[in-house]
């Protein structure tokens, strides 16, 4: 597992790269909220889009709607929830 710097900066390159985002992954703040007008603004085609990319990119499975909203808040909830899942495996 990378440290949480790498793991984070992946996360966001992810994030635009999958979403196709005008902007680069250093405009995004770890602690940014990904959803709603206080944040990126993304929607529900981009939060299914994100739960195949961590599935594609990080092999974490997410099973429902009430765990990808908590996971998919920012990028340092994704960041924990993929360190919690590495220290299951």
């Amino acid at each position: 597992m990378p440290n949480q710097a790498d793991l984070k900066q992946r996360i966001k390159v992810m994030i635009v790269d999958n979403l196709m985002l005008q902007m680069s992954a250093n405009d995004i703040a770890d602690d940014a909220r990904l959803f709603g007008p206080e944040g990126l603004g993304l929607d529900s085609v981009d939060a299914l889009q994100l739960v195949v990319a961590l599935d594609k990119n990080f092999g974490l499975k997410i099973a429902d709607t009430s765990e990808a909203r908590r996971i998919l808040q920012s990028v340092d909830s994704i960041a924990v929830a993929l360190q919690d899942f590495e220290s299951t495996r």
